[in-house]
């Protein structure tokens, strides 16, 4: 072998390491040529001077590509191998195998140089020590690393162009199958296709994604296996939320053609591996989109829908899609304090309240408001069929008319730019025709102008399709009348949902704004209009409720004069008497009777009788705690009776006190002097006779 002489007995004395690599499981498997002469390496060792004890083939890596390290745990073992210096020379079938990037064939011939250990394959012994070797070993590790991006160039290139054509073909997903001809077509299964149907059907009718998960409750769906024994299958399967989105966001199922929808990069992570990141791009960086490609279940323009509603739906992006409850502005609302969104919490009786997330999180600024739901949501319907008066609707249409006549024109100029950028391709067409095939110096200048034509064509027609597509449909003023006319009446129809007046609501204001207001009794709100306007607004807070109205005068007096000694059944009958009612018209019961009470501070009746007391001043008295008292009342020790309001009633004598103070003397837990009167040399007595009993 060329170079054996640079073998030294030191090496011999180290391990030999075989490292065998294929790419994939196809090459493990039929290529067994490559992975027998690899395995022959042990032989050539043993053939150099090493002992067969000491060679070690390492073969986890068979069917894992070179491109890196990360995934390859056999050339990290090789690796720590190399930089612990126990490897006296690795082998390998040719330099690629160990690696097909420059970094991990670098970092692997720094360590061998560093620890003396050898690179020997098929050409000869590499020593890292030697410039010469280091030299040539960089050469060829960077001629793999080229090798590798020339043939990738030519298959991506050959995939590029089937694409551009529409007939690079890729696993179909379920509801679309192949003809025998090759073509694209709705699958022949009647089942099939109505489930991808009822899909879309579901989507349009209940509109977020768990809507059509609910409506399939209980039904299976299908979808193709890739990979595997069942690679190209249908199997049926409950339908999930990931694959409802999968099949709406599919512009397959609209007859597009499409390619390029994700791009790769690499990307280190935190432990300084290098990763393969798969992000997706926006439309307009697909590289090829053929619309009206095959015959799907929707048309471009409802794919198109389907996506700004999903998009419309999406909370992790800053989306406030309508949801349950019947809090008008639950979503939109925001507070004017400290600028964070408000949140709607429901009160048990449908009920519901705006509340600033600061105030959950801590962080509440005195701007920082609540307000009750129905006084915002009144005043911001009552704005909102207020500008949809036929005279707000018919100053929209002017406004609208004039944008639209500025798109037409756009159209109209990006239109003339495609004509003469099609006059301009078929000039130099014509011009590449004329020319002798054999000049090649002419034809290759006017072939290139031809193409550089052709390119600005597409562009124009580009420009041209999405000046079309920013033209929004304009509904005819008659029909926008009718609809404002009778707006009033379907908004307060018994019919209406909550969920459809939050849309309605939506589709004209953009947000809703509690802003600071210095008076306390006052709400101050802002409306910002879809068109950018502004409207601010100032109500009247509601009142809290459950505080009733104000007791009339007559009333009020008799309880406060009859109060103390009157209990508050004994008020009711005396003020229904008087023919007295409270405040909201009502008669009086007793919870009426205890709100007066407690307003206007007047004490009822005492609970006590002469010579009884409490059972929290018996304690005071006694000098222990109520729970002593409560226990003694409870075994029957202390005699009580519950009196108004249930309250204990304990009839208090000197005799009575004298013996609570003398339970409390012989107590041992009232009373630790108690505790330590009591003789303890009979336990320690007890003692020896229990061990005398037990030797």
């Amino acid at each position: 072998m060329n170079g054996e002489h640079k073998i030294t007995g030191g090496h011999r004395a180290r391990t030999a390491l075989v490292y065998l690599r294929q790419s994939t499981l196809v090459q493990v498997r039929e290529h067994t040529e490559s992975t027998l002469r690899q395995y022959a390496l042990a032989g050539t060792a043993v053939a150099l001077g090493w002992a067969p004890r000491d060679v070690e083939v390492i073969d986890r890596d068979l069917g894992l590509s070179g491109t890196s390290a990360a995934h390859r745990q056999g050339f990290r073992d090789l690796m720590s191998r190399v930089c612990l210096g126990e490897a006296g020379a690795v082998f390998g079938l040719e330099i690629s195998r160990l690696g097909r990037s420059n970094a991990d064939l670098a970092r692997l011939a720094e360590m061998a140089r560093l620890t003396g250990t050898l690179l020997i394959d098929s050409d000869g012994v590499y020593d890292l020590s030697d410039f010469n070797d280091w030299l040539v070993l960089g050469l060829k590790s960077t001629m793999s690393q080229a090798e590798l991006h020339i043939m990738a160039g030519r298959l991506q290139a050959a995939r590029r162009a089937a694409a551009g054509r529409g007939e690079l073909r890729a696993p179909l997903p379920a509801g679309l199958a192949c003809d025998a001809d090759g073509m694209v077509v709705t699958d022949p299964d009647a089942e099939v296709r109505a489930a991808v149907a009822d899909i879309f059907a579901c989507f349009f009718a209940a509109g977020p994604a768990y809507g059509v998960v609910a409506a399939f409750a209980g039904r299976k769906f299908p979808q193709r296996a890739y990979g595997g024994a069942w690679a190209g299958q249908l199997r049926w399967a409950p339908l999930t939320h990931h694959r409802v989105l999968q099949v709406l966001k599919n512009p397959a199922y609209a007859g597009a053609y499409v390619y390029g929808r994700c791009a790769t990069r690499k990307k280190v992570d935190a432990d300084g591996n290098v990763r393969t990141v798969t992000t997706k791009l926006p439309r307009a960086q697909w590289p090829v989109l053929i619309k009206d490609h095959h015959p799907g279940y929707i048309t471009w323009e409802e794919y198109l829908a389907i996506e700004a509603r999903l998009a419309a739906s999406h909370t992790a992006a800053g989306a406030r899609p309508v949801r349950e409850g019947t809090a008008l502005c639950q979503g939109i609302i925001i507070c004017g304090g400290c600028g964070g969104p408000m949140a709607a919490s429901y009160h048990g009786d449908d009920r519901a309240s705006y509340e600033c997330h600061s105030h959950r999180d801590g962080k509440k600024t005195p701007g920082c408001r609540s307000i009750m739901a129905h006084a915002v949501d009144d005043a911001v319907a009552a704005a909102l069929l207020d500008a949809l008066t036929p005279e707000q609707v018919g100053l929209a249409l002017a406004a609208a008319g004039e944008v639209t006549s500025r798109h037409q024109r756009a159209s109209s100029a990006a239109g003339l730019a495609v004509e003469r950028a099609r006059y301009e391709a078929d000039r130099a067409e014509r011009a590449f025709s004329q020319v002798e095939p054999e000049n090649r110096l002419v034809a290759r200048t006017l072939e290139a102008r031809w193409e550089a034509k052709l390119a600005a064509l597409a562009d124009a027609g580009q420009a041209l399709q999405a000046v079309r597509d920013a033209l929004p449909p304009l509904t005819d003023r008659a029909s926008l009348e009718k609809l404002a006319a009778g707006l009033p009446a379907l908004w307060h129809a018994p019919t209406t949902t909550a969920r459809d007046r939050k849309r309605l609501l939506r589709t004209l204001i953009a947000d809703v704004t509690l802003l600071p207001e210095a008076d306390r009794r006052k709400a101050r709100i802002g409306i910002r209009w879809h068109t950018g306007a502004a409207d601010e607004l100032v109500i009247d807070r509601p009142k809290p409720t459950g505080i009733p109205a104000p007791t009339p005068s007559p009333a009020t007096e008799l309880i406060r004069r009859l109060g103390p000694v009157t209990s508050n059944a004994g008020l009711v009958t005396i003020l229904s008497q008087h023919g007295y009612r409270t405040g909201a018209g009502r008669p009086f019961d007793i919870k009426a009777i205890q709100w007066v009470r407690r307003a206007c501070h007047i004490p009822g009746p005492s609970a006590y009788r002469s010579g009884e007391i409490s059972v929290s001043e018996a304690a005071r008295r006694l000098g222990c705690s109520p729970g002593v008292v409560y226990y003694w009342t409870e075994t029957g020790q202390l005699t009580a009776r519950r009196g108004a309001g249930n309250r204990l009633c304990i009839p208090w004598t000197p005799e009575t006190e004298a013996g609570c103070r003398a339970r409390i003397t012989a107590s041992g837990h009232l009373n630790p002097a108690a505790r330590r009167t009591r003789p303890r040399q009979h336990h320690r007595a007890a003692e020896p006779a229990r061990k005398h009993e037990h030797p």
